[in-house]
């Protein structure tokens, strides 16, 4: 009787199980690597993703009263939205530690129904680790009837921590900045952007 072991065939056939184990594992950490790097970029701040969270316990906020940073808005809409978005402020002077609710605006311009996503950054993006947004609008499908208006609430707080760290303790300005794009199956429409060069344009209404 032949050693089992030998077999020329079942040692191929071992070695297509585990290819297509690997290939299976790969796929799989493919559609997973996009929503990780999402939350890790939520929970840390990295690469000027806001932080978000509940709003700080004024007791535990470790906020001085003269100390505050000029928080500057920019709005943009990608080209494939036929949408005016604006906030009510170009900006505000944020004290630490203490929430601040800002209000934007979106219009549909078009002349039919359209649905858009927001997505977001602060700049510089060492604040992103410090900038903790309780109520936003962002990555929430809105849908607009033809000129139809919709007001949307922004609720933050800057984490006074920033003034610990040597990266950050300088800084008195920053910037929130919000894109709208065409809602595709739940998420921005980026990839046309991708081949199109397209930026988005400033709205302002």
């Amino acid at each position: 009787m032949s050693d089992p072991r030998s077999n020329p065939n079942r040692k191929a056939n071992r070695t297509a199980l585990a290819c297509a184990g690997l290939v299976a594992g790969m796929t799989g950490l493919a559609f997973a690597s996009v929503p990780l790097y999402d939350a890790f970029c939520k929970a840390t701040g990295f690469d000027g993703t806001p932080i978000q969270g509940a709003a700080p316990r004024a007791s535990a906020s470790g906020a001085h009263a003269d100390d505050s940073m000029i928080v500057r808005f920019d709005t943009n809409v990608s080209a494939g939205l036929p949408w005016a978005f604006r906030a009510e402020t170009r900006k505000v002077e944020a004290r630490l530690g203490e929430t601040t609710t800002v209000f934007f605006q979106a219009k549909n311009t078009g002349s039919a129904p359209s649905t858009g996503i927001a997505t977001f950054n602060v700049q510089p993006g060492l604040m992103g680790g410090y900038f903790v947004k309780v109520e936003c609008f962002c990555f929430k499908e809105q849908t607009l009837q033809p000129g139809e208006t919709m007001d949307f609430p922004v609720v933050f707080y800057i984490d006074p921590a920033m003034r610990q760290d040597s990266n950050t303790s300088h800084l008195s300005e920053m910037t929130l900045s919000y894109t709208y794009f065409a809602s595709k199956n739940g998420a921005p429409a980026t990839a046309a952007l991708a081949t199109t060069g397209d930026r988005g344009k400033k709205s302002n209404f």
